[in-house]
């Protein structure tokens, strides 16, 4: 009776196993960010290291700002010497607005006094003289308007890109989560682009599992599986398929399933290797 029970207790397990869909693959985060330098810098200073924990906004890593610094002020003290100019300017052209308004009242003035013999044909002439000078004033004054608003727009530009410069050498984090790799030392001389450290989200980590084309029609998102990393080849951790591949290895005709993992070995590794045992009795309808 005992050998029995053995053997049919052995046989329930070899059954089950040959109901699941085996994957082998690898643990990855589904939001991975390679953060980099975005000007060219020298690098000064490194806040974080690998296996640490940040926070969005928290600054990871400085670079030299001394000279970004510097341009930012003069850039900052162009656009106040330029936003100066353009309302001494403007004050200037309130004032041939007002010439110009009163040499037009005294030219007409004076033409209606001409024609009743009451002033010089001179005075009118003067009085029409002025009209074309205060004329010419105000468009002077319009022109000069224009070209200070324009060197006002030009000071701003450049005083924001500046600003925008000096900003990139504080290099901050773009989400929480966890800093996988660190490739930079401080005095290394940065390019745009450049990595400085990896960092991955834990919002979200999967096995990356490649499965053979023959079980696509087993699956489904939302099928249960059991997670078995080589680290720890006997303990199980439970998982969900989260979504299937769409296309397929044309040389081994395997296809990737993501299973999502929620809970992980104390101590593990993105890449580490791991198997997959997908429940093929449980797919969503």
């Amino acid at each position: 009776m005992k050998h029995f029970l053995i053997a049919f207790l052995a046989f329930k397990i070899t059954a089950s196993a040959a109901d699941d869909v085996l994957g082998t693959g690898t643990l990855e985060a589904r939001v991975k960010t390679q953060v980099s330098a975005r000007i060219q810098e020298r690098l000064v200073e490194v806040l974080v290291d690998q296996g640490d924990a940040v926070k969005k906004g928290q600054l990871l890593a400085k670079l030299d700002d001394a000279e970004l610094r510097q341009q930012a002020a003069i850039a900052q003290a162009s656009f106040a010497a330029a936003k100066q100019t353009a309302q001494r300017v403007e004050a200037d052209l309130a004032r041939s607005q007002a010439v110009l308004e009163q040499a037009r009242k005294d030219a007409k003035r004076l033409a209606g006094l001409l024609a009743s013999n009451a002033v010089s044909q001179t005075d009118s002439d003067k009085a029409a003289e002025a009209l074309k000078v205060a004329e010419a004033d105000l468009k002077r004054s319009n022109a000069a308007i224009a070209e200070a608003q324009g060197l006002v727009l030009v000071a701003e530009k450049t005083m924001l890109h500046r600003q925008e410069q000096l900003a990139f050498t504080q290099i901050t984090a773009p989400y929480d989560g966890l800093i996988i790799r660190r490739d930079r030392e401080p005095g290394e001389m940065l390019v745009p682009g450049a990595t400085l450290m990896e960092l991955i989200s834990l919002d979200e980590l999967w096995i990356r599992a490649w499965v053979d084309e023959t079980e696509m029609p087993k699956l489904a998102p939302g099928q249960k599986a059991r997670v078995v990393f080589r680290s720890e080849p006997q303990k199980n951790y439970p998982g969900v398929v989260s979504r299937l591949g769409r296309e397929m290895d044309r040389e081994t005709r395997e296809f990737l399933v993501d299973v999502r993992v929620d809970q992980l070995p104390v101590n593990w590794a993105v890449g580490q290797r791991a198997e997959v045992y997908i429940q093929i009795d449980n797919a969503k309808p």
